[in-house]
This record gives C-alpha cells, structure tokens and sequence, in this order.
C-alpha cells in the first residue's frame, strides 16, 4: 500500500466578506491550513490536522466561531461543533454550548469519552466541567463588532436576514499519510437567533461528513437549508456515483439553491486526495495544502498558490 500524500482543505465562512476584513479572513484560513497540515506532516491523524485548524479559526476573532461567535437574541454566545472519523463512522458533536473557548475540543471529547454523539447545553456544559475543560466569562467570546451587530438587529426596522450574508462557520476536512479522512465544522450560529436554534454545523451529514470510502466535507452557508438536503451526505453521495469533489459539490450546492432557495459553501476531499473548494455565495474564505503547496482565495474563480516554505516564512513575519 502506497503512503497517501496528505491534503487539509479549510474554509472561514461562506457569504459576504467586507472588504476591511478580507485580509484578516485570508490570514486566518492560510494560518489554518498550515498548521492542519504541519499536524499531517508530523504523521498526526486526519482527525487530529482538522481538530488544530478548526481550533486555530476558534482563536481567531475574524470567524464566527469560537472567541468572534455572532450573539443570539439575548446578547449571548451560543455556539455549535462537530467532527467525525472517516475510519469507523465516529462522530462528536455539540450545541449551545456557552462559556468555553474551544466548542471544537468538547466535540472530540464526546466522540472519544462517551456513547453518544451530540451533547446539547446544560448536558454539554455539565460535560465539559466532568473533562476538566476551563470555563471562561461568556464576555471574553464578544467582539466589539458581534455586539454591534446584534444591537443593529434589535432595531424595529432592521432585516438580520440582511446581516446573515457574512456567516463565517468554520471547518477542516483532511486525508492522512494512512489514508483515513475526517471532517470538522464549528460556529457561533446565526446572528440574533431564537435561544436553543442548533443549525446545520452540530447535525451529522449537514455540518460535516466524513467516510474513508468515499471522502469528507464540511458545509458553511444558511443552516436551515443545508439541514433540509443534508448537504454534506450528498456530496459524499454524488461521488459515490462517480463524480469528482468539484462536480459534486457543485451539483449539491445547485439543489440547494433550487430546492431550498438557500446559498453555501462546501470544502471537500475524496480518498485519493482530490479536493475543492465550491460556494454559491458571493464569497467563501478557503486555504488548502497538498504536495507542499498552499492554495487559497476568498473570490470566485480566485486561486492564489505559495509553496509551503514560502509561505510559512511569511507567516512568522506576521502577514
């Protein structure tokens, strides 16, 4: 059995990206990528690469997820998480969950530590404290901007609908040395949405998707449309009749517009490290690494390309 070369594909978020935070966005997934891929290239696990960028775009206020998660209708920071292992089919989930920086390192814990798949608020909480996970003051989640934004759309003649172009969900998906694939999908949700709303990013097969017998994705986009056509299974469905990740995800993403009226993005790779980065949106930040090339862009039709070194250089010089 031929080593498999190792592929990360990330994405920030699909939607509208104003133009005084393209460079941060841009910023975030090649950091992203690069450290899923500094994972792979140590020999980690596919699950391991797609845990660290996820974790990495947490971090980063420019995302909404983890610290920069957009507010529900109370002001508070609700946020959502998967991953899943390609190998056996595992996956670790959870929503609402508030007060922790890292929604993507309890989602592997559940998929690890428990039965079960999805832990949802006050169990996930009760979950995080049993595995020793720091609790954090909800306040260090919020940005300046969240909050602005959240006021704006308390406002009697404001549209959310307006604000929900710029989403900003984040995932990984990535295959291994071993050829083992895995995905992983985090978010702060929907800006001002109803207290309790779980979208697509904690539900199996509409966040996120992984099996090593045909590839793995991660959806971004509006989560009640992608949840009524599993986005991210049919996918993995259509390249299991034989398209390539590119023609796949298209095809889903054209149903959904369709069927579902609802716009996204999808990162996806196959088993044989073929990969794509697709969205319907006007824009979608993504950054992937194979054969020690960093690919990235936030346009339709934009592909900018650094070797690795390069790359990482500049990355140590600060962007």
């Amino acid at each position: 059995l031929g080593r498999m070369k190792p592929v990360i594909v990330v994405h920030g978020g699909a939607g509208r990206i104003f133009k005084e935070r393209e460079e941060g966005c841009r910023a975030g997934v090649v950091r992203a990528a690069l450290r899923g891929y500094g994972v792979l290239k140590q020999g980690g696990s596919a699950v391991d690469a797609v845990e660290e960028a996820v974790r990495s775009m947490e971090d980063d206020p420019h995302f909404n997820a983890g610290c920069g998660s957009v507010l529900n209708e109370k002001g508070e920071v609700e946020m959502d998480a998967i991953i899943m292992d390609g190998k056996n089919l595992d996956s670790g989930a959870v929503s609402a969950v508030k007060c922790i920086a890292n929604p993507i390192k309890l989602a592997r814990l559940v998929m690890e530590k428990t039965k079960h798949m999805l832990l949802t608020d006050h169990g996930a909480h009760l979950f995080a404290q049993a595995m020793g996970i720091p609790e954090i003051p909800g306040e260090k989640l919020i940005t300046e901007r969240s909050r602005e934004r959240w006021k704006k759309n308390l406002e009697p003649d404001s549209n959310p609908e307006e604000f929900q172009k710029d989403l900003g969900t984040v995932g990984a998906v990535a295959v291994d040395s071993e050829g083992n694939v895995a995905c992983a999908t985090s978010t702060g949700g929907l800006s001002n949405k109803l207290i309790g709303r779980v979208g697509d990013t904690a539900c199996i097969g509409s966040g996120g998707y992984a099996d090593n017998h045909s590839g793995a994705t991660s959806t971004t986009g509006h989560g009640e449309s992608i949840m009524k056509v599993v986005l991210a299974r049919l996918i993995l469905y259509h390249m299991e009749q034989g398209m390539s990740p590119e023609v796949a995800a298209d095809t889903a993403l054209d149903y959904m517009k369709t069927r579902a009226g609802g716009l996204g993005g999808v990162i996806v790779v196959n088993k044989a490290g073929e990969w794509a980065a697709r969205f319907s949106t006007k824009q979608m930040s993504w950054a992937t690494v194979k054969d020690d090339n960093l690919h990235y862009g936030i346009y339709a039709g934009e592909t900018n390309v650094k070797s690795v070194d390069e790359a990482l250089a500049s990355e140590r010089e600060g962007f």
